[in-house]
């Protein structure tokens, strides 16, 4: 057999998970079209799937690097609501917007070195450090908090999020959208162009080989955890543009949709595989499937549970995949 019918074979199921992905997100727009042509497939909602978006989308590419490593991270949604509480703190007690938005992102770093310290210095599993952050981080929020919404003064860092008007058409979409676009560049260049991306993928999919290697294991997923909750932590502040509040009981289950935007992506939760395009066609698909089941007046648990079955579905894809595979 020659190398490249082996290259094609090689490259085949990669090509068919960019694809399949795209797929989904077609099928699932022209279903809920058909379903409700006059209030899904309309202009205005269309702008709200992609505000709803970029704050997933954004997570999303964060939790893109902590599973290609091989890792989870079940916190995400409970740092969102912790970096959207800093903010309007800061705002509150009269600091700059600029330097109240790098308080979140500083916040969502410090949880992600929290995080990165206890599974490489102890060993512990990602799955347990950061189940356990999950509930300190919300406490934390709503202690800081006083177990209520932190109003905050009106600043430009609500105009991220918020619907276009009349004048500010000819933007297209909002600026919160166009920062996630921008960020998802700079992670696909990061994990296809640098060091470390190369080191991210070795990890995940050998972990002792990439040790023998010579890649620094535990520096590397210390910073990887850093970096994606930092990522969370600019979702935060589109969380915070959107919500004009610092809220501690918002963004609860985003985790979930999440995960799942990542593994529709393409990524596989054994490591080594993912990429942040087919995660932002993930975000997307998990935004139009929440709206469109709220456009359809579908009762919430019937949501979540539509929500799961899409989260199973997509592992057992993976898993068919990687059959496929061997």
């Amino acid at each position: 057999m020659s190398a490249g019918s082996v290259a094609a074979r090689a490259d085949g199921p990669a090509l068919w998970s960019k694809l399949g992905s795209l797929i989904g997100l077609a099928f699932v727009v022209t279903l809920f079209a058909l379903l409700r042509p006059h209030t899904f497939f309309t202009a205005d909602n269309f702008q709200i799937m992609l505000l709803q978006t970029a704050v997933v989308g954004t997570a999303a590419l964060g939790m893109t690097l902590i599973i290609i490593s091989g890792g989870i991270d079940l916190s995400i949604g409970s740092n969102i609501a912790l970096c959207t509480v800093a903010i309007a703190l800061l705002l509150q007690r009269g600091v700059s917007p600029l330097v109240a938005a790098l308080g979140g992102i500083a916040t969502g770093s410090a949880c992600g070195a929290l995080i990165g310290l206890l599974i490489t210095r102890l060993n512990l599993t990602p799955f347990i450090v950061t189940l356990g952050m999950w509930g300190a981080y919300r406490g934390l929020a709503k202690g800081l908090a006083s177990e209520t919404m932190v109003a905050a003064p009106t600043t430009w860092l609500n105009d991220l999020l918020q619907s276009l008007g009349p004048k500010n058409r000819w933007m297209i979409f909002p600026p919160g959208v166009w920062l996630m676009l921008a960020l998802t560049l700079f992670v696909a260049a990061l994990l296809r162009y640098t060091r470390f991306g190369r080191h991210i993928f070795a990890i995940g999919s050998n972990e002792q080989t990439a040790r023998l290697c010579g890649v620094p294991v535990r520096r590397t997923k210390l910073l990887i955890y850093i970096v994606a909750l930092a990522l969370a932590g600019i979702a935060g502040v589109l969380q915070f543009s959107y919500l004009t509040v610092g809220d501690p009981t918002t963004a609860n289950g985003l985790e979930l949709a999440v995960i799942a935007a990542v593994v529709i992506g393409g990524a596989s939760l054994n490591g080594g595989e993912g990429s942040v395009f087919g995660s932002l066609i993930g975000a997307l698909i998990m935004t139009v499937v929440a709206n469109g089941c709220t456009k359809m007046n579908l009762a919430n648990w019937l949501q979540e549970i539509v929500t799961g079955g899409i989260i199973i579905t997509a592992v057992v894809l993976d898993r068919l995949r990687h059959r496929g595979q061997s």
